[in-house]
């Protein structure tokens, strides 16, 4: 309290000096003030820049926090546009492979098909051997002929209840009875994944006075034992006589594509229904 008392006295003493001072002329005031100028005009000038360095690193600073916030937000915008791009992108494949399959079933409206998803697939570069999710549950047999791209893509080799297995024309172990759809003159057309390296496979046992020529379709043919007649299997290509003088052979373009197939078309018919498996030759 005693120490109140003498600061109370003290401040008083100090309002009074500062009453009589400013009651002096201003001409007895103008060097004080002066110095006075001189003195805090640029701590004032110091104090202001400071200030507003503060207020524009603080005005900046918001300004990169919300550009932040806005660019994670569109970042975040663009991953979702991005993702539903390729969903589209991947939907519109699928629709235009799914109306290639359509358009496919329309072709051969005389046979019955189950549409089927490829599952599996032999290791290698080639769709030679692979499985579909479809099976005996479904009506899938031994020996059912597997249609893709335009085309024969194989047979059905081997069947469980929920899948089926399907050895395709381009396989060592293909051999497929075929005929030129123009003529009707038979050939054979035999798989060989060699040469579908290539993009083709073997044509031969084909009659030297045969009357088959290059760009021929080659279709399925009547004698065949488990193949349907009149599934186009491909184009006839560079046929040439065999070295006995007696026969022709070629090469043959498969209608059907082996390097990327997704869907398929298992037809329900066979043409000699019987018990076990599919041989390796028709």
């Amino acid at each position: 309290m005693k120490n109140s008392k003498y600061i109370l006295a003290g401040l008083s003493v100090f309002c009074i000096l500062l009453i009589g001072v400013t009651s002096f002329s201003s001409s007895f005031l103008a060097p004080l003030r002066v110095g006075v100028g001189y003195a805090l005009v640029p701590l004032q000038s110091g104090v202001n820049a400071v200030g507003a360095s503060i207020y524009n690193y603080i005005r900046d600073f918001s300004s990169l926090k919300a550009a932040q916030e806005e660019n994670e937000v569109l970042t975040a915008r663009v991953s979702q546009l991005t993702e539903e791009n390729t969903r589209l992108q991947a939907e519109v494949y699928e629709l235009a492979r799914l109306r290639e399959l359509f358009g496919l079933d329309q072709e051969y409206m005389q046979y019955e098909k189950v549409a089927a998803r490829i599952i599996a697939r032999d290791s290698g570069n080639w769709f030679q051997v692979f499985r579909i999710n479809k099976g005996s549950a479904d009506g899938i047999m031994v020996d059912m002929n597997v249609m893709a791209d335009g085309g024969l893509v194989g047979i059905v080799i081997d069947v469980g209840a929920n899948y089926a297995t399907v050895r395709t024309i381009i396989d060592d172990d293909s051999n497929v009875s075929g005929m030129s759809l123009r003529s009707g003159d038979t050939c054979n057309v035999s798989g060989d994944l060699t040469l579908y390296e290539q993009g083709r496979i073997g044509l031969d046992h084909i009659k030297k006075d045969a009357d088959i020529q290059d760009g021929d379709k080659i279709v399925t043919s009547n004698i065949s034992d488990v193949f349907l007649p009149g599934i186009l299997i491909g184009y006839a290509s560079e046929l040439s006589t065999d070295a006995n003088n007696v026969t022709k052979s070629g090469y043959i373009i498969p209608a059907a594509r082996f390097d990327n197939l997704q869907e398929v078309l298992v037809i329900t018919q066979l043409k000699n229904r019987r018990d076990g498996h599919a041989e390796n030759s028709d």
